[in-house]
């Protein structure tokens, strides 16, 4: 695998995408960006001949969803999204943009995601984990193989996603991170919405928020 890491859009949200070195076929996680960054991401995908199947959102907040018009427009892929977060994608007061003064509307899902799905994207396989808490239909990816998980605002290095949002829940968060997360093995590298990549073993030692 090959995997593209961009920090893009006003509140610094990672986007990630993922290669199949073999096919070229590709996944895009939470292209979250502007249009200052749409055309530097949609460039890397032209320059390097990527064909993108799914653009993935791990929940419906407007900073992980605002390119998905704009990289479905370009590449035509499938829009997914856990079915609990995917009136949020076409709801400007739900995913939070209209609270910013934006109109944030992405095209509506293609896919519409449940716990334990497995989307194939060229030799790899990617294991939806249904981790709600920062919204009801947040998720994280977990590709098994390459023993790495995609956590979107569920778990970050040294911390934890918001639980102060409309339909957030601080007891879910956690009982997601105790239950999903760190039955991982702890060599997994964590790959987070924002902020830099750890490792399940890291987190369960050292998370202060976690007790």
């Amino acid at each position: 695998m090959q995997m593209i890491s961009l920090t893009v859009g006003p509140l610094s949200t990672n986007c990630y995408i993922l290669v199949c070195k073999k096919s070229r076929e590709s996944v895009i996680i939470d292209p979250g960006f502007n249009k200052i960054d749409e055309e530097l991401v949609l460039e890397k995908i032209r320059e390097q001949g990527l064909r993108i199947k799914y653009i993935i959102n791990t929940h419906g907040h407007l900073d992980h969803i605002s390119g998905n018009a704009k990289v479905k427009e370009e590449t035509k892929a499938i829009i997914a999204v856990h079915h609990y977060d995917a009136d949020m994608l076409t709801d400007p007061k739900k995913n939070l943009s209209r609270m910013l003064g934006l109109n944030i509307i992405s095209p509506p899902a293609d896919l519409v995601l449940q716990d334990g799905d497995r989307l194939k994207v060229g030799q790899l396989e990617i294991q939806v984990l249904h981790t709600p808490g920062h919204t009801p239909g947040s998720i994280s990816l977990y590709l098994e193989e390459e023993k790495i998980v995609f956590t979107g605002d569920t778990l970050f290095a040294g911390s934890i996603g918001r639980t102060d949002l409309p339909g957030s829940s601080y007891e879910k968060l956690i009982s997601s991170i105790k239950r999903k997360l760190f039955t991982l093995p702890d060599e997994t590298r964590v790959c987070p919405g924002h902020g830099p990549e750890t490792t399940i073993g890291v987190e369960r030692k050292e998370n202060l928020f976690i007790l």
